[in-house]
């Protein structure tokens, strides 16, 4: 499970030795010496990519699209990532443990701690109509205008339980449940943006999918890396990922023979994306912030995403409506 102690005990590395050991055991032998399984790993325009560490934001089109893209780019160029990924792949004990070794930083949502909160008490997770009531209601809360929690459509008793909500005590006689989902998201994500610091600090570039799930036609970029690039003052460079769901059509991790082609758009600078620069300081991730500054950070992510979309074949990009075709609501996050 993602909590607070799993996020404070994550380490990274500059030359992450899990990372190397799975491209030498598993997808090196996977790629390149079974005939019947061989990969062909195609990086078009990698020399516009800028020799200091940048954020690549790539379309998600399977699970496991990011892993050509990292064996290339240390194979041929030596270079490593610290890559988001979401909460819910901490679930399985296995795969958790494998994400904690190679360099993931796992993505925190308020949804994921209303969903994780729900199912450890209701033994269940939220129906789209609660979920849908109950986000409402801690987004609010985030921004200083709480509704009343006696009209949210859950159990009385489950608001005013005290418990642990992923390692943070909730006493109700405190504060109230959303408070609490607010203050343990604001702590996990504290954590999360102290991550990135430490990333940064040790020359990783930071892969990051602004969908937020896996989807064949393009959707809208969610506003999270525009914040961190923004903060952080990154270059961020668009990569347009095509031919990898034929490569890995199913949950199996070893591909099927295929030709996956990375395009490489042109990167866009801290200075070139002046006009969504935020006045003044903010926190990424602050609901208050993200209210105030939304239309900035959504300009950034709008660009870059229209970028990946003129860099994927014709079946990757934005569908007319520019909606995910990927799991939506609770399912998300569980």
């Amino acid at each position: 499970m993602l909590d607070i102690p799993r996020l404070d005990r994550i380490r990274l590395e500059a030359r992450p030795r899990w990372q190397r050991a799975v491209a030498r055991g598993v997808l090196f032998p996977n790629y390149e010496l079974v005939p019947a399984r061989k990969v062909e790993i195609v990086f078009e325009g990698y020399e516009k990519v800028p020799k200091e560490p940048v954020v690549f934001a790539m379309n998600h089109t399977d699970r496991f699209n990011y892993w050509p893209f990292q064996y290339q780019l240390w194979r041929d160029h030596r270079r490593f990532t610290a890559t988001w990924v979401k909460g819910k792949y901490y679930e399985n004990p296995i795969v958790g443990k494998f994400m904690e070794m190679t360099n993931n930083l796992p993505t925190v949502s308020r949804g994921y701690i209303i969903t994780k909160d729900l199912l450890g008490n209701l033994g269940r997770r939220p129906t789209e109509d609660e979920y849908t009531t109950l986000r409402k209601h801690v987004d609010a809360t985030a921004v200083g205008d709480p509704t009343d929690e006696a009209a949210l459509p859950i159990p009385r008793a489950f608001l005013t339980t005290p418990r642990d909500i992923l390692g943070r005590p909730f006493d109700p006689t405190k504060e109230t449940w959303a408070q609490a989902i607010c203050a343990t998201f604001t702590r996990m994500m504290s954590r999360f943006l102290q991550l990135h610091e430490e990333a940064f600090a040790l020359g990783l570039d930071l892969l990051v999918f602004p969908q937020g799930t896996r989807s064949i036609r393009l959707s809208r970029g969610h506003i999270g890396m525009s914040q961190v690039a923004l903060r952080y003052r990154k270059t961020v460079v668009p990569v347009g990922c095509s031919g990898s769901d034929l490569v890995y059509p199913t949950s199996s991790p070893f591909a099927r023979s295929g030709r996956i082609v990375y395009r490489f758009g042109e990167p866009l600078t801290y200075e070139d994306a002046k006009p969504w620069h935020v006045p003044g300081p903010f926190t990424p991730f602050d609901a208050k912030d993200e209210r105030t500054h939304r239309d900035l950070f959504q300009g950034h992510v709008d660009e870059i995403m229209q970028r990946i979309d003129g860099l994927v074949d014709e079946r990757y990009r934005f569908a007319e409506d520019e909606e995910s075709d990927g799991v939506k609501g609770s399912h998300r996050f569980v």
